[in-house]
């Protein structure tokens, strides 16, 4: 090789060295599209980092590597760049990385401050694009800033009171107007912050994203006697909203000092709130609190307890009907009714589900009969009619609340049953089963034949315009059929005192009527037992003219309909002829959560809404 060829060579490979260019500084490599996707998605709510848009604020600001070793020095520099630029990119950046300093230092002050650079960058000047990613992100800041920034220590939930909380740049201070904790005749406490909830038992998980920290409130009691004619659940849990709004944000934020007021959204009804002339939604997570609700209570225990009579019962005079939030007029009641050994928790999944579909919640709202499922069926249906007839009276007095009028009562096996029988006239036949006298004849003082006759002779509520069967044993149960179990049953339930006081008065006064005393040992599975006198004649009886009927059936298997079964009800018992349809469900007996089932529900109460007056 040539002396200058040679020199040539040496000067280039001198350059490449000089200039650490062996390779391009700068280029791509193919990589799996998710890959790439979560890098460009990652932000510090999903991943703990922040996001691409806030890590180029720190490249432009020169304070990347300055937040690794100095956060909050960092943050305070770019904290006076946004002031004094009106930067709504810094706004956004300050958001996501007040929230990682504050979550990594456990210190609220940053993690409320968070809340408020993300309300600037939603609520300032320049609204971000609906497009923008950081919308989203920016709005997840809040709320989970905002609960994060207002809980009590030890995470037992979160403080909503009006106060003064220090700032990294300031002093905040918050008024908060205490009465909208009092809430139809309950008071709202124990705020759990539902974000942190994993949920578990439902299938599906259902929340409504807006702005605002979703929370579920524990609506108590004012007083520990709970008043007679409060139709809510006892142990109610609410999803509630709470708000903070700061007006003229980013001059407050420059100020050093911002005055806020601190919202709670109690409202079921209500789904957006005004914020600067536009409206937000409000952010609520339903399906959790209902898990945190049921959480709070031991359902399996006390099935058990309830179907063995080991806890007190609903008596004649109170009624056994509870719902999740207050009538709305208008609204149709659905009335739920849980089978023998069960619950109304029984129906989770089905009204979690229904009722965060938009087509169902604005025309309907859930109800739910409890009941004790050993007694006899003529008495649990008799409670079920008198609640239904009393809160219709208390509620619409005057009779001119069409959803009222146009209730829907679902059962479930022997919750079939008491549905039928707000759907029938029963005339003397049930009577008859027990005695040829007629009832004028028989020995009884004026408050237990009134009572009798209210029990025994049934006649079809006027409101009740559509009852669903489902896994209903109009024949009987073949589980129940079983001597071993009738009587291990027998000797375990104890019925209500109402059933064995009012039938030894009627022995008592009637001598002749001593074979009558058996009915003191009478329970719900003995009226179940294929042949059982009152399950043939409820069998017997037709749905009344007007209301309409349907039924879902439950049959395991592969093999014929016709010869199959649920694990407890046969087909040929549970189907019944003159329903308006009947829905096969390849399912055991527990078929409520069923999604099949499920849907078969929704379809009936849509083509009920669009029957309906609107």
């Amino acid at each position: 090789m040539k002396r200058s060829a040679r020199r040539l060579l040496a000067t280039f490979a001198c350059i490449v060295v000089l200039s650490g260019c062996a390779i391009s500084p700068v280029g791509v490599k193919r990589m799996d599209p998710r890959t790439v996707h979560r890098t460009l998605t990652a932000n510090v709510l999903t991943a703990g980092k922040p996001s691409i848009p806030t890590l180029n604020v720190l490249h432009r600001r020169d304070l990347f590597q300055r937040f690794d070793k100095d956060p909050a020095g960092a943050l305070a520099a770019l904290h006076r760049v946004a002031v004094a630029e009106d930067d709504t990119d810094a706004y956004f950046a300050l958001a996501e990385l007040a929230f990682l300093h504050g979550e990594r230092k456990k210190d609220r002050s940053y993690s409320i401050a968070a809340a408020i650079y993300a309300w600037s960058f939603l609520f300032g000047a320049q609204p971000p694009d609906s497009f923008d990613p950081r919308l989203r992100v920016a709005t997840d800041l809040y709320n989970r800033g905002l609960t994060a920034g207002l809980e009590e220590g030890n995470k037992r939930g979160v403080l909503l009171d009006g106060r003064s909380v220090a700032l990294p740049f300031g002093q905040l201070q918050f008024a908060f107007d205490a009465k909208v904790l009092d809430w139809n005749g309950r008071h709202l406490r124990d705020f759990m912050p539902v974000a942190e909830l994993e949920v578990h038992g439902l299938d599906n998980r259902f929340r409504t994203p807006g702005i605002g920290a979703p929370l579920a409130a524990s609506a108590a009691a004012v007083s520990t006697d709970q008043p007679k004619d409060d139709l809510l659940a006892p142990r109610l849990k609410i999803p509630v909203t709470a708000l903070l709004r700061i007006e003229n944000v980013r001059a407050q934020i420059a100020s050093g000092n911002v005055t806020a007021t601190l919202e709670l959204h109690t409202d079921p009804n209500e789904t957006s709130v005004n914020v600067g002339g536009r409206s937000i939604a409000l952010e609520k997570e339903q399906t959790a609190t209902i898990a945190a609700m049921l959480a709070e209570s031991p359902v399996i225990k006390q099935e058990i307890q309830a179907f063995l009579g080991a806890v007190t019962r609903t008596s004649a005079t109170k009624s056994g009907l509870v719902a999740l939030r207050p009538h709305t007029a208008g609204r149709i009641p659905v009335v739920f009714v849980h089978g023998t050994a069960s619950s109304p928790a029984r129906w989770a999944e089905m009204v979690n589900v229904l009722d965060n579909d938009p087509r169902i919640n604005t025309r309907f709202e859930p109800w739910f009969f409890a009941y004790d499922s050993s007694s006899p069926i003529l008495y649990s249906s008799y409670l079920l009619r008198r609640a239904l007839q009393d809160t219709v009276v208390r509620l619409d007095p005057t009779g001119s609340d069409p959803g009222l009028q146009d209730m829907v009562v679902i059962g479930h096996s022997q919750g079939g049953l008491l549905t039928k029988m707000t759907a029938v006239s029963s005339g003397t036949s049930f009577w008859e089963n027990l005695t040829k006298k007629s009832f004028e004849e028989v020995k009884m003082n004026d408050k237990d034949r009134a009572l009798w006759r209210e029990i025994i002779f049934v006649e079809p509520l006027p409101f009740v315009r559509r009852v669903v069967f489902v896994c209903t044993p109009h024949r009987g149960s073949y589980l129940a059929a079983s001597d071993w179990i009738r009587s291990i049953i027998t000797r375990l339930v104890t019925l209500p005192i109402t059933v064995t006081q009012i039938t030894a008065d009627l022995v008592t006064l009637n001598p002749d009527l001593a074979s009558m005393a058996a009915l003191r040992r009478v329970n719900a599975v003995e009226n179940m037992t294929p042949g059982n006198r009152f399950v043939r004649t409820l069998s017997g009886l037709p749905v009344t003219a007007g209301v309409t009927a349907h039924s879902i059936i439950a049959v395991q298997g592969d093999g014929p309909i016709e010869k199959g079964d649920d694990g407890v009800v046969r087909y040929e018992s549970a189907h019944i002829d003159g329903v308006e349809s009947e829905k096969i469900v390849h399912s055991s007996h527990s078929t409520q959560a069923v999604p099949e089932t499920i849907e078969e529900v929704r379809r009936i109460l849509l083509e009920h809404a669009a029957a309906a007056q609107p």
